[in-house]
């Protein structure tokens, strides 16, 4: 079945590469290191490398925790991260700079995995989330490198997909030396596509212990002070095409009612930050840009945050938080980053990416799911309407994050046991 896997790999890789050089014509980090996916890249200096992948920017901000303890607690060991596009790759940089190493995560091909581990030469290898690459998980294997699942989560639709395979899964699996489940659903679906039970453990979701940005709430109060401190204002983050127009007209009917509303969208894409732009002036709203006025002025009413890896300053900014790819059936995105702070959270029908932490926020009544999206207007004003509920909803996001707390420490607990062996 591998064979037959690496096979189609083979065969597909002339249109992966024509797909990576298209996606480059719209975002040129794509054009950028791609020798680094099939992996060449300079050898790092020193053996031993504890080596965490990360795939995107929202892997990237679960990992933060988990490998700021590492740093910590293994200062000698020299930390790689592996991403798959450049946006989180950006993001690495912007976490941690140069006291990191990172490069892209080669394609599945034995030859590129074999070139990557021999270069990489790590002591450890960490998954963050669902990441299946079983020519990588049997290389791993083959080398005696501990491979482990972190904040491990698989939904029903995941599963279903890897189910196809479930002989080569299963297979994969079995190369795993430990598997972190978020939680008892996630370890349940693990064991259903052949994981073996006694290396799961539900350690918790590691983005329950991000810390409080005192940073970001002192600027997001900066922010407040330069539009004005009594706007009314909302976010609506990480969005994707199908959500945008929604979000612009909930945002016509605030205004009915809030005429000085101000609305922060903040497209999941870059490729989406012009088009959203040019909607939201198409339908008649004065429009302010992250990369041109940098913060809107008293009169506008919409601002396209077209920049990465700043969401937290305008969560904080806000009053009430929509967090997008919920509305279509992307899956939804990181609540949790607006929970923090104790913003009231919205989220759509379609959140089976982040199910459990959702599901959570929801029976706290730290969120409220929008059924339709002809309804998102009336939600958001209704919150925007009544400060005491909004405050409610916060102070409930607080307890959560006290409850759900944790994670990181179990997950360190059995990288030490695995290294110790």
């Amino acid at each position: 079945m591998r064979l037959l896997y690496t096979l189609a790999l083979c065969l597909a890789m002339p249109f992966i590469v024509l797909r990576l050089l298209a996606r480059g014509m719209r975002y040129r980090g794509y054009h950028r290191r791609w020798r680094e996916r099939f992996g060449f890249f300079r050898p790092l200096p020193v053996t031993g490398s504890l080596w965490i992948h990360a795939v995107s920017v929202g892997e990237v901000n679960a990992a933060e925790p988990l490998l700021k303890a590492l740093r910590e607690a293994y200062p000698q060991a020299p930390l790689l991260i592996t991403t798959v596009t450049p946006t989180g790759s950006e993001r690495v940089r912007q976490l941690f700079g140069d006291t990191v190493f990172h490069v892209y995560l080669p394609y599945d091909l034995p030859v590129a995995v074999a070139r990557f581990l021999a270069r990489a030469r790590p002591r450890l290898a960490v998954i963050v989330e669902t990441e299946i690459w079983p020519n990588l998980y049997h290389a791993c294997h083959r080398r005696g490198i501990p491979l482990m699942i972190v904040n491990a989560r698989l939904s029903e639709r995941s599963m279903r997909g890897y189910a196809l395979m479930r002989g080569m899964v299963r297979s994969a699996l079995r190369c795993v030396s430990q598997i972190a489940a978020q939680s008892q659903a996630d370890a349940a679906r693990y064991r259903l596509l052949g994981a073996d039970p006694e290396r799961i453990a539900v350690c918790g979701n590691l983005k329950f212990d991000i810390p409080v940005p005192v940073d970001a709430l002192q600027q997001g109060a900066q922010l407040r002070r330069q539009w004005g401190h009594l706007r009314p204002v909302w976010i609506a983050a990480s969005t994707h095409e199908g959500e945008e127009l929604p979000v612009l007209k909930a945002h016509l009917e605030v205004l009915k009612r809030l005429p000085d509303a101000l609305l922060l969208i903040a497209p999941r894409h870059p490729v989406r930050f012009r088009p959203v732009e040019h909607a939201a002036r198409s339908l008649g709203f004065s429009v302010a840009t992250r990369s041109v006025e940098r913060v809107p002025g008293a009169g506008q009413q919409v601002f396209v945050i077209d920049s990465m890896g700043e969401l937290m300053p305008f969560y904080a900014a806000a009053d009430v938080a929509f967090v997008g790819g919920s509305l279509v059936p992307i899956g939804g995105h990181n609540v949790l980053e607006p929970a923090v702070l104790a913003r009231p959270v919205l989220v759509g029908p379609h959140t089976f990416n982040f199910e459990e932490i959702t599901d959570t926020l929801l029976g706290a009544g730290a969120a409220t799911r929008v059924e339709r999206a002809e309804a998102l207007g009336e939600c958001v004003l209704g919150l925007l309407l009544d400060p005491p509920r909004r405050e409610r909803m916060g102070s409930r996001a607080e307890a959560v994050f006290a409850r759900e707390r944790g994670a990181v420490r179990r997950v360190m607990t059995l990288i030490d046991a695995l290294l110790q062996e």
